[in-house]
Parts: C-alpha cells; sequence; structure tokens
C-alpha cells in the first residue's frame, strides 16, 4: 500500500477545519507482534498519523515512561531490521502515514541510503530526526529527496529565528515544535512558550506544525490545536499500553481523539 504523506493527511484535515492528532509508540514493546496491534489500534481510534520510535539505548530525549518502553524493547530482542517488519504489517492494515522517529546513530549505522529505501519499501512515509539539525543533515536530505521521504526536524522555544527558517525550509511534512524544554513527559500545564514558537514558525514559512512534548489529555489537545495543526502524543499512550494492554490503549487514544 504506497504511502500517503504526512503532509496530505494534514492538509485534508486543515480543509475541513480541524487539527490532527500523532500518536507516538516504541516499536518492538511490549513485543513486535503486540506493538503493531497497538499502532493499528491507535489508527482504529482516531489517531490520524502514527510515529513508530526506534528503541536506543542511549534515549537522551526520552522521559522515564518511554525509556522503560524502550529498554523492554530491546531487552525483548528488538532489532533495527524489525522496525521496517512493523511498519509494513501496520500499513497492510491501515491506511495511516507511519513516520519513525529515531536517534540519528542508528540510522547511519544502518546506512543512510539502505534505512531509507527498507522505510519506503515497507510502506512509510518517512522520519522524525530529533538530534540532527538541517545544517548537519545533508546526506539525509538528499536522500530524503531521492526516496520522497518526509522529513521532519524539531524547533525549540529557544530556536533563534534564523534557525527557524532553516528549520521550515529543510522541513517535509511538519515541524514537530517542542512544546517546552526538558524531556518527554507528562505536564499538568503546557508551556505558552508553544503558543508562541508556533507563531513563529508561520513567520519562519514552516507550510505545518505539530506540537508534542506534555500533550496527555483532550483538553491539552484541544489547546493545542487551537493554533497548531497537529498535537502529538507520545507518553501517555505508553504508559496506557505498559498498564492496560491494547484495549486499554485503544480507550486512551479514543479519549485524545476528543479533544480534535
Amino acid at each position: 500500500m504506497k504511502a500517503r504523506s504526512v503532509g496530505e493527511v494534514l492538509d485534508e484535515r486543515i480543509a475541513r477545519g480541524e487539527g490532527s492528532l500523532v500518536g507516538y509508540l516504541p516499536a518492538g514493546f511490549p513485543d513486535l507482534q503486540t506493538g503493531i496491534d497497538a499502532a493499528v489500534a491507535l489508527a482504529e481510534n482516531g489517531v490520524d498519523a502514527i510515529e513508530l520510535g526506534v528503541p536506543y539505548s542511549d534515549p537522551v530525549m526520552d522521559g522515564l515512561v518511554i525509556q522503560q518502553a524502550t529498554q523492554k524493547a530491546l531487552a525483548n530482542g528488538f532489532r533495527l531490521r524489525d522496525l521496517f517488519t512493523a511498519v509494513e504489517a501496520v500499513r497492510s492494515r491501515v491506511d495511516v502515514p507511519v513516520l519513525v522517529m529515531t536517534y540519528w546513530n542508528p540510522v547511519v549505522q544502518f546506512g543512510v541510503d539502505r534505512f531509507a529505501d527498507a522505510l519506503a519499501d515497507a510502506g512509510g512515509c518517512g522520519l522524525i530526526t530529533p538530534d540532527i539539525t538541517p545544517d548537519s543533515a545533508a546526506d539525509w536530505i538528499a536522500t530524503s529527496d531521492r526516496t520522497g521521504l518526509d522529513r521532519v526536524f524539531l524547533a525549540a522555544p529557544t530556536s533563534t529565528d534564523e534557525r527557524l527558517r532553516e528549520i521550515a525550509q529543510a522541513t517535509r511534512g511538519f515541524v514537530y515544535a517542542v512544546s517546552t524544554m526538558g524531556i518527554t513527559g507528562l505536564r499538568q500545564d503546557l508551556d505558552a512558550a508553544a503558543r508562541g514558537l508556533v507563531s513563529r514558525l508561520r513567520d519562519a514559512g514552516a507550510e505545518r506544525t505539530c506540537v508534542g512534548i506534555g500533550v496527555s489529555n483532550a483538553d491539552q489537545v484541544s489547546q493545542v490545536l487551537e493554533y497548531a495543526d497537529g498535537a502529538i502524543v507520545g507518553t501517555a499512550l505508553v504508559k496506557s499500553l505498559a498498564d492496560d494492554g491494547v484495549a486499554g490503549l485503544a480507550r486512551t487514544a479514543r479519549a485524545l481523539a476528543d479533544g480534535k
């Protein structure tokens, strides 16, 4: 099944005056098949695009819940080749964009072109790369241009206007706006800087912006969608899967989707 770009899906909802819900899960958690079923459950319960994270031994940007999940996936034998198996299996069952979120080192170790070709062949639509900036990503930009994959870079409230322009120009799909400084996790209040960051990104030329880190309930999804094109939820979904399995995850996804 040919992958639709995440931009196409966001644009469809924007045209209807609606925002999008993006859901994150680590690939291979708690095991490969359950992780596939969990991602499918997201798509079947109101999530518009899926992020599958690559379990990594040094997840510097992740909070405790996601760290524990990725460690369990690795302990259960997850290997990078399993990522492509998971993407292909999810895409064979649901027609939603599947992005891969990965630190850059695993891509380099696998081979940038080899990774991109395997992801495209599996039906994935692109990469979110939290630890590289456009000025250090020439090889990825060239490869994603060749393969047509989306490339999502992160922007933070501390980013300069010049950096935001570079990110907006280099990104394809959406810019991932980090709502607050720090690691992923649940927060009671989103940093007000997120709203200002989205405004600055629009001024910098970003076509679409989704806000993540700290978004954990339907009210926060609704708040984010007042000013952004999408809301990204990770920790709340991972915790739900860990605590209550796929059925619990489905309930959480439906509740979050009520905020759209």
